[in-house]
C-alpha cells in the first residue's frame, strides 16, 4: 500500500464548503459513506484520472457513465473547438439536433420521435408529465431503489447517491408531490400485480431501469420484465424504461433490445452527450406528438439541444454504430474482472457477491445472491468504504457508495485490468484479516 498525499484535495474542500452546500455539486461527490474527503480532478485522459495533488488512478466512476470511449476522447472531441467558435448556444434549431434524434431513432426500434432535454432528471420528469398527460391517469409506480433523478415525484425509496447519504426520500418534499407514486418491489412481480389490482384504472405509467444500476447492479429476473409490459398492457398503462445508464452502454440499442421488450417512453441521458449534459426522452410517434408545440403536454429548454453536446454526442454514437465489436469487447472487460474477483474472493473466504450484466458490474459485501433492494440493504457498507479505501491506496479509483455500478470504458487495457484484479487480491487478503 502506498501513503498518498491529499493536502491540496483537503483544502480545496475546506474552501469549497465555505461556498457549495457540502463541498460538492452532487452528493456521491463527497466521498462521505467511504470515510474521507473528496479527490479534486486536475486532469483525465483514458482510463485515467490525476488529483491536484498528482496522484494516478485507474478510473471507474468514468464520469458516471458518459466516457464509454475514455477520458478526452480524440472521437468525442473532434472538431469542438471548431464548433465553440461558431457559438456555443443560439435558442434556435441546428441541422446537429435533427441528426442526432435520427442517430437516437435508429438504435431504438420502439422509438419513433425524441426530445432533446439537458438531463436525465429533466427527461424522467418529462416522461411522467407525458404518460399522464396522454392517459389522463395521475398515478405511477416506480420500484425502490431505483433512482430517476430528483424531481419531487420520484424521490420516494430511491437509489443512488440517497441510499449512500441514508436518506432515500427526501426534505422539502411535501406529500402532495407523492401522493400519486406507487413503489413496488423489483424484480417482485406478485406484488406488482397487486399494486394493479388496487389501482389499475389510475396508473398512468411504470417507470423503471430496466437494469438497475443506482442500488448497485441488479439483474432481472427471468421473465420480470416481459411480465411488467403485459401488465401495463393490460391495464392500459405506458412503460417507461430509464435507459440513461444501461442506454448505449449495455447495447447499441439499450437494455431493450438485449431483452426484446419495447416500452412506451425511454429516457436516455451521460453517454449520449458524449461527457457534456445531456437528456432525452423519446417513445411512439403517437405518444411524442402530445409534447408542446405539436400537443397539449408542456416542456421547454433554453439549452436543450445544446450544439456542442449534440456535436459530442452524435460522434460518440456514430463511433459505436460503426463499431459493433467495441461491446463484444467491453463485456469482455466486464467479464474478465467479474471472474478475478470472483476467484479473489473465494480464495480469501470473503463473503461478497459480485453482480454482472452485460457491461455493469458491482460488488456488494453481502452474503449473495443479491437480486432484491432489501438483499442490497443488507450489504456491508462499513466494509465497503475499507475497500474502497484499499483499492485507492493501490493507485485504484472505485466508485466512492457500495450502491453504485463501476463503469469500464473502451480505454481500460489490458494491463489496467490485470492490475485492477490483483489490487482487489491484496485488499481481499487484508478485508479477510478484520
Amino acid at each position: 500500500m502506498r501513503m498518498m498525499d491529499t493536502a491540496r484535495s483537503d483544502k480545496l474542500f475546506e474552501r469549497a464548503r465555505e461556498v457549495i452546500p457540502g463541498g460538492v455539486n452532487s452528493p456521491v461527490r463527497a466521498f462521505a459513506s467511504v470515510g474521507r474527503h473528496p479527490l479534486f480532478v486536475e486532469r483525465a485522459e483514458g482510463a485515467r484520472v490525476w488529483d491536484v495533488d498528482g496522484n494516478a488512478f485507474i478510473d471507474y466512476i468514468g464520469s458516471w457513465g458518459p466516457s464509454i470511449l475514455g477520458h478526452a476522447s480524440p472521437v468525442a472531441l473532434e472538431g469542438i473547438g471548431e464548433q465553440a467558435l461558431k457559438g456555443t448556444t443560439y435558442g434556435l434549431p441546428t441541422e446537429l439536433e435533427i441528426q442526432m434524434a435520427e442517430q437516437i431513432v435508429e438504435a431504438f426500434p420502439g422509438m419513433d420521435m425524441v426530445r432533446m432535454v439537458n438531463s436525465g432528471t429533466e427527461a424522467t420528469m418529462s416522461a411522467i408529465r407525458l404518460a399522464r398527460g396522454f392517459t389522463g391517469r395521475e398515478m405511477v409506480v416506480k420500484f425502490e431503489g431505483c433512482y430517476h433523478g430528483h424531481a419531487d415525484q420520484l424521490l420516494v425509496k430511491s437509489g443512488s447517491g440517497a441510499l449512500t447519504l441514508g436518506i432515500p426520500t427526501s426534505a422539502g418534499v411535501p406529500g402532495e408531490s407523492t401522493r400519486n407514486t406507487l413503489v413496488g418491489s423489483y424484480n417482485d412481480l406478485q406484488g406488482l400485480e397487486e399494486l394493479f389490482r388496487n389501482n389499475g384504472g389510475r396508473i398512468a405509467a411504470v417507470i423503471m431501469e430496466p437494469v438497475p444500476g443506482n442500488m448497485g447492479v441488479v439483474a432481472p429476473r427471468e421473465g420480470f420484465l416481459m411480465g411488467v409490459r403485459s401488465l401495463c398492457d393490460r391495464h392500459g398503462s405506458l412503460l417507461i424504461f430509464d435507459e440513461v445508464i444501461s442506454g448505449f452502454r449495455l447495447a447499441y440499442g439499450g437494455a431493450q433490445t438485449v431483452y426484446g421488450i419495447r416500452p412506451d417512453i425511454t429516457c436516455l441521458g451521460k453517454i449520449i452527450g458524449g461527457g457534456l449534459p445531456v437528456g432525452a426522452y423519446g417513445g411512439r410517434r403517437e405518444i411524442m406528438s402530445r409534447v408542446a408545440p405539436a400537443g397539449d403536454v408542456y416542456q421547454a429548454g433554453t439549452l436543450s439541444g445544446n450544439p456542442l453536446a449534440m456535436r459530442m454526442g452524435l460522434q460518440v454514437l456514430r463511433h459505436l454504430a460503426k463499431h459493433p465489436e467495441f461491446y463484444r469487447e467491453l463485456e469482455e472487460k466486464a467479464r474478465f474482472l467479474e471472474e478475478g474477483f470472483g476467484a479473489n474472493l473465494r480464495r480469501c473466504g470473503v463473503e461478497a457477491a459480485v453482480n454482472r450484466v452485460g457491461t455493469m458490474v458491482c460488488q456488494f459485501f453481502a452474503k449473495g445472491p443479491v437480486e432484491t433492494y432489501r438483499q442490497v440493504m443488507e450489504s456491508d457498507t462499513k466494509r465497503y468504504a475499507a475497500y474502497f479505501n484499499r483499492m485507492l491506496e493501490q493507485g485504484i479509483l472505485m466508485p466512492p457508495s457500495q450502491f453504485e455500478a463501476l463503469f469500464l470504458s473502451g480505454a481500460h487495457e489490458e494491463r489496467m485490468l490485470e492490475m485492477t484484479v490483483s489490487a482487489h487480491g491484496k485488499a481481499m487478503e487484508t478485508l479477510a484479516e478484520l
